[in-house]
């Protein structure tokens, strides 16, 4: 049996299987993948508007835009008022989930945060928070504002290359908020970021056996950009194909879980989304932040669609979905 029929009918592969795969240019893995992803998660994509709240952080991370010590970026916060305005909205677009993403801004309390969780709830929508690290009390109580699921990439499970790219953090700690998450009930993501400085085929292979061991609800790949105006500026940058190779594994791996097409895919590949959900993805995040705040919150140079209104995004992705003979889910699309 050769690794690719063995991922299809047993969703295991050990170590050098893996790497081999990741190594390889047979692009047999990608449609693979996809069959698994039609076979676990039929042909409807999940969207999920995205709105990015606050581009203000604490952290230092090296290859982040949104990096406290950016002078160059242009800062924004949302109120209260427009966060729940803007969920409002894409619930009258259709969505079924909102993801409030941000950097880790010390304003937004727990107690405003709750306060702005239980808004949105009244709007029959799904909420994923996208906020970083906190305590285990501070993810009870947004769980028991009403809050559905979490995002925290480890974008690394290399130790020695964590700490080389997240300054005064610890991945110990990153896996403990993970641990956390999944104890306290939320459907829980994390992902991985393709390309770092320094990143070796064997640590993205030990990224996905992470996954796979942890059993996370959903994973988003997307390539390392550099920006600029962080300390990466001159690093080469992730790969497209290599991106979508560690993403198909993923779902050959964990065949029902939940795989965004990540907007860097598409910011390398104009057709990059697409591509991705022809590779076993199943999940698209348009955004339905509103105005300028799109551009300024610049995690890496190029993002698409900066200058796009949200309706123009709804129906701009709905006619690619459409045109590869999907459908657009109507459920709030949890994995189980």
């Amino acid at each position: 049996m050769d690794i690719l029929e063995k991922a299809f009918k047993t969703h295991s592969l050990n170590r050098d299987e893996i790497i081999s795969l990741l190594k390889s240019e047979d692009k047999s893995l990608f449609s693979v993948a996809d069959k698994v992803r039609e076979k676990y998660k039929g042909n409807e994509v999940h969207l999920r508007g995205l709105i990015e709240f606050s581009n203000i952080c604490k952290r230092t991370c090296k290859y982040c835009g949104l990096r406290g010590e950016n002078e160059h970026l242009d800062r924004y916060r949302l109120s209260k008022e427009e966060i729940i305005d803007f969920a409002r909205k894409g619930s009258e677009y259709g969505y079924k989930t909102v993801v409030m993403q941000s950097g880790e801004d010390e304003v937004f309390t727990t107690e405003l945060l709750c306060e702005i969780i239980k808004e949105v709830k009244k709007f029959d929508l799904a909420i994923t928070l996208s906020i970083g690290e906190k305590t285990f009390d501070e993810y009870k109580a947004y769980k028991c504002a009403g809050a559905d699921r979490f995002l925290l990439r480890i974008e690394t499970t290399d130790e020695n290359l964590y700490h080389q790219m997240h300054p005064k953090m610890s991945l110990e700690n990153r896996k403990r908020c993970l641990k956390d998450l999944q104890t306290l009930g939320y459907e829980t993501g994390s992902g991985c970021l393709v390309g770092l400085p320094n990143q070796t085929i064997e640590s993205l292979a030990d990224d996905i056996l992470y996954f796979k061991e942890n059993d996370f609800d959903m994973l988003g790949v997307g390539p390392f950009i550099p920006n600029p105006n962080t300390p990466l500026a001159q690093a080469k940058g992730g790969d497209f194909w290599l991106s979508l190779r560690v993403m198909a594994i993923i779902r050959l791996l964990l065949p029902d879980i939940n795989i965004p097409a990540t907007t860097a895919m598409e910011t390398l590949n104009p057709n990059g989304r697409i591509i991705a959900l022809q590779s076993g993805a199943n999940v698209v995040m348009p955004n339905i932040t509103e105005g300028d705040y799109r551009k300024k919150y610049e995690i890496y140079p190029g993002k698409i669609c900066v200058s796009d209104t949200p309706n123009h995004c709804r129906h701009c992705i709905e006619g690619k979905i459409t045109s590869i003979s999907r459908t657009i889910s109507k459920t709030y699309g949890f994995r189980n």
